[in-house]
């Protein structure tokens, strides 16, 4: 649930005691608030009416509250500082595309799932919307069952995130992570990392002490689930390396013929 979807329960529950005298006033009332309460609300962001008005049908029969919107620039005109549950995004945009969209929201610090819809379905291209951020990739043509499930499944690990209620900050040494604000500092200074470098970093930090294997990675942080014979997991532990590994401090160390481990 959106913070502003909390922000109109606020106001309606003063509303729906004093209402409790009017059946009608007070049904209305209990309505809205359960409306608010269990709905999700979701952005699509999509320019071919045919798709649009197929997946606005289906997520409202659903019970979802869906927004559409054609263009990327009016997401960032309109729609950049509301908080969504779900964003669903084409890349095929006309104007700004959607995995230029897509940077400009994990710039502006959008932290909301989003998950990718496009007719490209080479692997190249999967990684690469996920290296920029994305959470999901899903191509076209798809049954709405496999929308409905993947939609499912990313909410439900947001919501898994929230009740776990992990440390705000995660110190090792001279190492901090900031998990509210995404944000990593080595000595108090800022280590810049990109969304998939900050989520690699996350996943290792989660599995502290135990190895990973690469396809293990693979799967957690690119949403790959077969070994598609990329070294992307070893470049991006150089890159990590490179950025937090300064002055001597060993954090990623490699286990021969498996994968990775994160120690102190």
């Amino acid at each position: 649930m959106t913070s502003l979807a909390k922000r109109l329960l606020m106001l309606i529950l003063p509303n729906l005691r004093s209402a409790s005298k009017s059946a009608f006033v007070f049904n209305f009332y209990f309505l809205l608030f359960n409306f608010l309460l269990y709905n999700m609300q979701i952005l699509v962001v999509e320019d071919d009416n045919r798709i649009s008005n197929f997946l606005i049908k289906g997520l409202e029969e659903f019970g979802y509250l869906v927004t559409l919107c054609k263009n990327a620039e009016d997401v960032l005109a309109h729609y950049l500082h509301m908080e969504w549950d779900l964003i669903i995004l084409d890349i095929m945009l006309p104007g700004m595309d959607g995995v230029q969209l897509l940077q400009t929201l994990r710039y502006k610090k959008v932290y909301s799932p989003i998950l990718m819809l496009s007719a490209l379905n080479a692997v190249q291209d999967k990684v690469s919307a996920l290296d920029y951020g994305a959470d999901d990739y899903l191509t076209k043509p798809f049954h709405f069952d496999e929308l409905l499930s993947r939609i499912k499944a990313l909410t439900r690990r947001q919501q898994y995130q929230q009740q776990e209620s992990p440390k705000a900050e995660l110190t090792f040494g001279d190492l901090r992570i900031n998990l509210e604000q995404y944000q990593v500092s080595l000595a108090n200074e800022p280590v810049e990392l990109s969304p998939r470098e900050y989520k690699l970093l996350i996943y290792l930090v989660e599995n502290m002490d135990k190895t990973v294997g690469r396809i293990q990675i693979l799967n957690a942080v690119w949403g790959i689930t077969f070994d598609n014979h990329t070294n992307v997991v070893d470049v991006y532990i150089s890159y990590l390396r490179n950025k937090i590994e300064k002055d001597g401090r060993k954090y990623i160390h490699t286990v021969k013929g498996v994968g990775y481990i994160f120690k102190v």
